[in-house]
C-alpha cells in the first residue's frame, strides 16, 4: 500500500469520527432546547394516585351502566304502554264506529216516530172539526193508535 491510499484512510476515518462527534453533539444541544422550551414542572402521578383514578372511573362506568339499564328498562315500558294505547286506540275506533252505526239507526227510527207523531196531529185535526159524537169516538180511537204506535 502506498502512503498516498493509507492517508486518505486515514483522512475518511478522521473525517467520519468527526461527523459522529458532531452528531452526537447536535442532538444534545437539541435535547437541551427541547429541555428548555418544556420544562417537568409538574410531577409525574404516582402509581396509587393511577390506581385511585382507575378505581374511580370504574366506579363512574357502573354508574353509567346502571344508568343505562334503567333507561332500557323505561324504554321497555314506554313500548309496552304504548302498545297498549295503541290497541286503546283501536277498539275506541271500532266502538265510534258500532255508535255511528246506533246513532244512524236511532236517527231513522226518530224520522220514522215523527212522521207517525205528524200523521197522529194530522188525525186528530180532522176529527176536532167532525161533530162532537164522532170527535169523542174518533179520540178514543186515536189515543188507541197512538198508544199501539209508540208500543212499536
Amino acid at each position: 500500500m502506498t502512503a498516498a491510499l493509507v492517508g486518505r484512510r486515514i483522512t475518511v476515518v478522521l473525517g467520519i469520527a468527526i461527523v459522529l462527534v458532531l452528531v452526537v453533539g447536535a442532538i444534545r444541544l437539541a435535547a437541551a432546547w427541547a429541555a428548555d422550551a418544556a420544562p417537568l414542572t409538574i410531577a409525574p402521578a404516582s402509581a396509587t394516585q393511577l390506581a385511585a383514578d382507575l378505581a374511580a372511573e370504574r366506579a363512574r362506568a357502573d354508574a353509567v351502566t346502571r344508568q343505562l339499564e334503567e333507561l332500557d328498562a323505561r324504554s321497555q315500558d314506554l313500548a309496552a304502554a304504548l302498545g297498549q294505547a295503541r290497541d286503546r286506540v283501536a277498539a275506541d275506533a271500532a266502538n265510534a264506529a258500532k255508535l255511528k252505526d246506533r246513532l244512524a239507526t236511532a236517527k231513522s227510527r226518530l224520522a220514522t216516530l215523527e212522521a207517525q207523531l205528524a200523521r197522529a196531529r194530522v188525525a186528530l185535526g180532522s176529527t176536532a172539526r167532525a161533530p162532537a159524537s164522532a170527535a169523542a169516538a174518533g179520540r178514543s180511537g186515536g189515543e188507541r193508535e197512538s198508544e199501539g204506535e209508540h208500543g212499536d
